[in-house]
């Protein structure tokens, strides 16, 4: 069964069409203006870019992997695309890998990231153009709903895709992440001084409380 399968690398044209599709949709959703926003897309775009040269164009971690899942799975085809899925390929499941849990799941956290980043968006860009502080929407359960959106993109494609390359960039974008919220947090304390600190007080950073997303029924 070895090689039986058509091989599902070297699929360039497929890396760069996906690459682009989903930078493109990134880039649409957040509109980057400052250094800021183009640092924020520019560490989203190489990962995806990453990504994508694994899943289609040259399998690296699968070529690290070889010789385990070869022994493991004699009868693998290793280097066919259905089993660059390595979670459904080493948890043995008998489940078409894109309907599986873990691909559904990862697709769930893509999509909610993606909802995230062109919600934000529409209410960042309104108090920009009134030169006030973003409090509405998404603004009020997180300071950072954009960078969240992002990391919850990642993290799915990582869900779905790990490599190598991506596991050792994701905690690395991550700190990017937290690095650029804390420069845009200075910056619109300048900018708005008392009222952001208030805004900061009242508002988590990164992970919303309960309260703000369940808030609970008033009685009559």
């Amino acid at each position: 069964m070895h090689g039986s399968e058509q091989s599902g690398y070297g699929l360039w044209l497929m890396v760069i069409l996906n690459s682009a599709i989903f930078i493109i949709f990134a880039f649409s959703f957040t509109k980057p203006k400052s250094k800021r926003d183009w640092r924020s897309l520019g560490g989203f775009s190489a990962f995806i870019l990453a990504l994508f040269t694994e899943m289609y164009g040259f399998p690296l971690t699968l070529y690290f992997m070889s010789g385990w899942l070869s022994e493991k799975y004699p009868a693998l085809d290793i280097f066919s695309h259905n089993n660059g899925h390595i979670w459904a390929t080493i948890l043995d499941t008998k489940i078409n890998p894109h309907f599986h849990p873990i691909h559904i799941a990862s697709n769930v956290f893509i999509v909610i990231g993606f909802v995230m980043l062109s919600s934000a968006w529409k209410v960042l860009h309104q108090a920009q153009r009134n030169g006030s502080v973003a409090t509405t929407g998404l603004y009020d359960k997180l300071r950072h709903p954009q960078y969240v959106g992002f990391v919850l993109i990642m993290f799915g494609f990582l869900l779905m895709w790990p490599t190598i390359l991506t596991i050792a960039m994701f905690p690395i974008l991550l700190f990017m992440y937290y690095r650029l919220g804390k420069a845009e947090e200075k910056d619109s304390i300048r900018d708005f001084g008392q009222t952001y600190v208030d805004y900061m007080k009242r508002t988590p950073a990164y992970i919303p409380k309960w309260e703000k997303l369940f808030p609970k029924k008033r009685e009559v």
